[in-house]
């Protein structure tokens, strides 16, 4: 049974059982609630890069950064449109748009933006943005395009947030995801594990995304890229053990919900990615980038998902089971 009431001890102790006992309970919840061979395949691509105004440590995409990253306006429809074909005829199902905006203003981008949503629906693909703060009158709008999901994650718990962000709240985030909620878009909310947070901070972080009314459809969670550049650019590479970890804990207490395996997956070895599937992620971003940091090419993953017996989920596929 789902449940919205977990307290944070009982998410810890689940965190610190012994590990082979954890991915075995996970595998286990795993397989009562999903098709476990299943993996949606999502394609993310930046529509609007760099230049933004906000101070995330582990951005590239801030404007107060010296990264290598260069300052792109908003693609044009037709190039959009170009990503989504190729990214369909390469086993995606969705397509994640996200623009490098501190949050989403009333103005001709956006309704750029609308198009381009509206445009890609058509085609028979989930569609997917992430672009910063939304009002519930900006949500209502997308939800009309045909926007199948908001992402917007809380990236850490609430009391290690303002070490990693100052220029907008925890309580400014949940309010976005309110707003996505109302409007009746599915929600993709996760985090960030390797920004020097505590396995507190983890189990902070879980404990937030499974207590909202309704959990998230989509969790990603992502292990630090360290970039040059960004205050984060000298934190270590997470251990594949946290992930791990990780992601059969959010299974555990999110059954139904669908958990991507997100940034740093290159860095991974073929076994290590298993034993993610193993305990419970369901979910990639295919393609080789990520907004802007690299990520394995898409013939390495039907490479891998041939040895390891998975198969693409198909679109909008929450919505044929309901009807």
């Amino acid at each position: 049974m789902t449940k919205h009431n977990w307290t944070r001890e009982e998410i810890s102790a689940i965190y610190h059982r012994p590990l082979l006992d954890l991915i075995y309970d996970a595998a286990s919840i795993h397989r009562a609630n999903n098709d476990y061979s299943e993996v949606q395949i999502s394609s993310l691509i930046s529509i609007k890069t760099g230049g933004c105004s906000e101070d995330c440590s582990y951005c590239p995409q801030a404007a107060r950064y010296q990264t290598d990253i260069d300052v792109n306006p908003l693609m044009h429809v037709s190039e959009v449109l170009d990503s989504a074909v190729k990214a369909k005829a390469m086993g995606a199902s969705r397509l994640c748009m996200g623009a490098a905006w501190r949050e989403v203003r009333d103005n001709r981008d956006f309704d750029k933006v609308l198009t381009m949503v509206k445009s890609v629906n058509e085609m028979g693909m989930e569609v997917c943005c992430t672009l910063g703060m939304l009002t519930y009158e900006q949500a209502q709008k997308l939800k009309e395009a045909g926007l199948y999901a908001y992402n917007h994650n809380i990236d850490s718990s609430e009391d290690y947030y303002k070490q990693i962000i100052t220029t907008r709240t925890f309580d400014e985030r949940l309010k976005t995801l309110e707003n996505v909620r109302k409007a009746k878009i599915t929600v993709c909310s996760g985090g960030i594990i390797g920004l020097g947070e505590t396995v507190e901070n983890r189990v902070g972080m879980l404990h937030t995304l499974a207590n909202l009314e309704q959990h998230p459809e989509s969790v990603p969670i992502n292990a630090l890229v360290a970039v040059k550049g960004t205050p984060l650019e000298n934190q270590e590479r997470v251990s594949v053990w946290d992930l791990v970890r990780m992601i059969a804990t959010t299974r555990i207490i999110m059954p139904k919900t669908v958990v991507r395996l997100s940034a740093g997956r290159l860095e991974m070895t073929l076994p290590e990615q298993a034993l993610c599937f193993m305990a419970g992620a369901n979910s990639i971003f295919a393609g080789d980038k990520l907004l802007t940091t690299p990520n394995p090419t898409v013939n390495d993953d039907m490479m891998m998902f041939d040895i390891l017996g998975l198969k693409p989920r198909k679109a909008f596929k929450e919505q044929v089971e309901q009807n």
